[in-house]
């Protein structure tokens, strides 16, 4: 009985986890990723245990180790980092200083236009070595997970940053007749 629930258990949990862990949906996402993923390799070794499919069973086991690491560093070290960089935004934003913005949380942020709705997501900042100021945001918008979408360097003068993300005054529209920018050449300084 236990053998056929561990049998039907690892599988999903295993693909529960991976599309957990490559959906990159942030630190904490990640780290119960790795959660259910040492679930089903736990769930694995008791497969492997019960048909005397060794290789499974220390294959699992070594996982299993390899998720603890994956645990800690998701739910652990990064959420802290992320819980930092979140806890200085909210406190400068209510504060007499400049207002803060964690760079950690600028991949994947959501842009959101001038209408409110969301127009692309950020793909990155690019920094100038003379002073860490960004040079450019690349954005990116259209297609399905990656696949059809086009890339655009934005000069961040176009961008408000904010402890609750970023937002522009720009319209889709506006967006979409940018330049775009190949997603394995980006330019050296903004396109004219």
């Amino acid at each position: 009985m236990m053998e056929t629930a561990a049998g039907w258990i690892a599988p999903a949990a295993t693909m529960i986890a991976a599309m957990m862990t490559a959906a990159n949906l942030g630190a904490r996402v990640t780290g119960w990723g790795f959660i259910i993923f040492t679930i089903g390799s736990i769930c694995w070794s008791i497969v492997g245990l019960s048909t005397g499919q060794s290789n499974l069973l220390w294959t699992n086991g070594f996982l299993t180790a390899v998720n603890a690491i994956g645990i800690w560093r998701w739910l652990g070290r990064q959420a802290k980092y992320d819980d930092g960089g979140a806890a200085a935004a909210h406190k400068s934003a209510g504060a007499n200083v400049p207002s803060l913005f964690s760079t950690g949380a600028l991949s994947g942020a959501a842009v959101i236009g001038s209408d409110g709705s969301r127009i692309g997501t950020v793909i990155d900042g690019m920094a100038r070595c003379d002073g860490a100021a960004l040079a450019y945001v690349v954005v990116s918008e259209g297609g399905v997970g990656g696949v059809g979408e086009r890339l655009h360097a934005i000069d961040p003068r176009l961008l408000i940053f904010g402890h609750e993300g970023v937002s522009t005054k720009l319209t889709a529209e506006d967006l979409m007749a940018m330049p775009v920018i190949e997603p394995d050449h980006w330019p050296e300084k903004l396109p004219d």
